[in-house]
This record gives structure tokens, C-alpha cells and sequence, in this order.
């Protein structure tokens, strides 16, 4: 019987057949019905999937004419950083990367980002920043956007003013642990709040709140209390929400946005959300397994977004890179594993971006 070379979760090369290929698209996409409370993937889109894997082509590509725009994060440091594993270490500087990104890459927007990546970190320099802004918006013409994390870890102790819930629930300090959530997310929301209006200052076209709800409900929290903030002192600021994960952590538990729980909400309720925050964009995640094969975590993935779609009013552009999307986990991506995500997630999924 022939096999098929297809990528396990952790990215290794595998071999399966064509049944235990179909058999994992069906499981992938059962998994998040499941979950998630949404219906699984029809036949014809399993077919669809199982067409992609099985076509042995390094790379796959939608047809002409069903091509969708890109966002990014952190897009400006890929060229000239250098995480040990990923990055090119390039002597160039930011300005210069968004250059390549526009000209070389033919990407559709660009995103300017402090190395830190975090919006704690970027308000004591936001100066500095907007003059990164105002030069990059001279010598560019494509939609420039501005990214950093909520990261509301970066709050608590050792690295901020508040409690940290890790240490305090442990000791059995439950409100104290609920009250230093609350706190930090409220400090969250004033430090994007106060980045976002300067950089809006000088003239930025979006903002981009990655990674919403690292640290959970409160931190998701954090992002549309922002977002709504934002939107009311500056409606012409685009704004764009990338999710962190699939599925909302109830680290405090009991916090709520326009009266709903926001814990436990996979992404077809957190778009709602997001939408009711005044949000643009919306960038949901569906995690990889690394136990599982490409194919199951594509499935998986593809249901979840596609279920994620036909709930939004605004443009959908799934987050498909290192570990999310269908993607195996590994910081530099396989094209084959890349490609075959991406084209699923515009025939099936029908999101507006990538």
C-alpha cells in the first residue's frame, strides 16, 4: 500500500496512508466539534484535505484569484535578530527591515515592534518609538502597523508591582490572588491605552495586541478594555487582536466582558467579544499537538476557524506560523506544512487573511 510523507506535530518527516491520513482529518476535526460545541468538518472538505496531503508537491498554493492579504507579528525582528534556533542576524536596522518586508517580501502590511515585544516595556520609551513611526511612515507606503503583548506575566512580582497569583493561590490566598489579576489587568489596559494614543500621533495606522489572553482571562481582558479605550479616543486607529490560544485559561475565573464570562470561550465567542471592543481585525489560534500528525492538527484547526468565520462581522486572518494553525512546532516552519495550512484555511476555513 503507498504511503505518504507528511509532517508530525513536533515536525518530523512521517509516512502514512492515504486511510490514516483521511482518519486523522476526520478524528482532527471531530476533536474540535467536540470541544468547542461547533459542527465538524463536512465530507467534501475532508476530501479537500486529503487531496492537500496526498499531492507531494514541496509547496501547494491556492488558485489565482483566491489569494488573501497578510498581517504579521513581530515581523520586524526576523531579519535582524538572532534566537539561536531562527532569525538572520542581519547588521541592518528596524527601518530597514520593513523595507525588505514591503519591497522583497511583498507583504501587505508591515509591523514595527520594540525587541521586547511587550507594552509594559515599550510606554517608558514610547518617544523613542514614535520617532521609529514617523521615519518608518516617510520612507514606506504600505499599512503600517505597531505590535507588543499585553503580557500581563510581565506584572506581577519579581518583574511587576502586583502579587503574583502563582504564589499566592498555592498558599490558599485565593482573593488576594483574584484582587492582583484584577489590578494588573486594569495597569495592562492604561499602558496600551497610553502607547497606542502617542504612536496614534504620529500617524499610525494600527495597532496590533498580540498574544491576548497569554496569561489568561484577565490578560484577554486587558486587550478589550484596551481596545474599547482606544477606539473611543482615536476611531481612526486600526486595531488588530491576535489570540494567544484557542481557548480562554480561567486563571481568575469570574472576569466578564459585556456580561459574558470571558473563560473557557473558544473563537467563535471570542470574536464576539472582540467585535463588541471595536477590534478590526481578528486573529484567531487553534494550538498544535505535537503528539499528533500535520493532517489531525490541521483538521482540528481549520474547524475551529472556519466556525470562527461564520460567527464574525470583521475580517478573520488566522494566526498559521510555529505552533498554531496546524503548524508543527518549530520556530523556522516547513513550507510544505506552512503552504498546505494556508490553503486550507482559504478554501475551507474562508478566512479574509493570513
Amino acid at each position: 500500500m503507498s504511503t505518504y510523507k507528511v509532517r508530525a506535530g513536533d515536525g518530523r518527516f512521517i509516512s502514512m496512508t492515504a486511510d490514516e491520513i483521511r482518519r486523522d482529518l476526520i478524528e482532527g476535526s471531530e476533536d474540535a466539534a467536540d470541544r468547542g460545541g461547533i459542527p465538524p468538518l463536512e465530507e467534501n472538505e475532508i476530501d479537500r484535505l486529503l487531496d492537500l496531503f496526498l499531492d507531494q508537491a514541496g509547496v501547494v498554493g491556492v488558485q489565482i484569484g483566491n489569494q488573501v492579504v497578510s498581517t504579521q507579528d513581530g515581523g520586524d525582528h526576523r531579519i535582524n535578530a538572532d534566537a539561536g534556533s531562527c532569525g538572520l542576524a542581519l547588521a541592518i536596522g528596524r527601518i530597514q527591515e520593513l523595507h525588505l518586508h514591503e519591497r522583497a517580501f511583498g507583504q501587505d502590511t508591515i509591523e514595527l515592534g520594540h525587541i521586547d515585544y511587550s507594552y509594559k516595556a515599550v510606554r517608558p520609551i514610547v518617544a523613542q518609538e514614535q520617532s521609529y513611526v514617523e521615519h518608518a511612515l516617510l520612507t514606506t507606503t504600505s499599512p503600517l502597523m505597531y505590535g507588543a503583548m499585553p503580557n500581563l506575566g510581565l506584572y506581577y512580582a519579581p518583574d511587576g508591582p502586583y502579587a503574583n497569583p502563582s504564589d499566592l493561590l498555592p498558599a490558599g490566598k485565593v482573593k488576594e490572588a483574584l484582587a492582583a489579576q484584577e489590578e494588573a489587568s486594569l495597569h495592562a489596559q492604561r499602558d496600551i491605552v497610553y502607547v497606542g494614543t502617542r504612536l496614534a500621533d504620529s500617524g499610525l495606522d494600527a495597532m496590533n495586541l498580540d498574544t491576548s489572553g497569554s496569561a489568561g482571562d484577565a490578560d484577554f481582558l486587558a486587550s478589550l478594555n484596551a481596545a474599547e479605550e482606544l477606539k473611543a479616543k482615536r476611531p481612526d486607529l486600526g486595531i488588530e487582536m491576535g489570540m494567544a490560544s484557542e481557548f480562554v485559561l480561567g486563571m481568575h475565573g469570574r472576569l466578564s466582558y459585556k456580561g459574558e464570562r470571558l473563560a473557557g470561550m473558544y473563537p467563535h465567542d471570542q470574536v464576539r467579544m472582540a467585535e463588541a471592543a471595536g477590534v478590526d481585525v481578528f486573529g484567531p489560534v487553534v494550538n498544535t499537538n505535537t503528539r499528533r500528525s500535520t493532517p489531525w492538527n490541521v483538521a482540528r484547526a481549520v474547524c475551529f476557524v472556519k466556525a470562527c468565520v461564520q460567527a464574525a462581522n470583521i475580517p478573520i486572518h488566522a494566526n498559521v506560523g510555529m505552533g498554531v494553525g496546524g503548524i508543527p512546532v518549530l520556530d523556522t516552519p516547513s513550507l510544505d506544512a506552512v503552504s498546505r495550512a494556508s490553503v486550507a484555511m482559504v478554501e475551507i476555513a474562508r478566512v479574509d487573511g493570513l
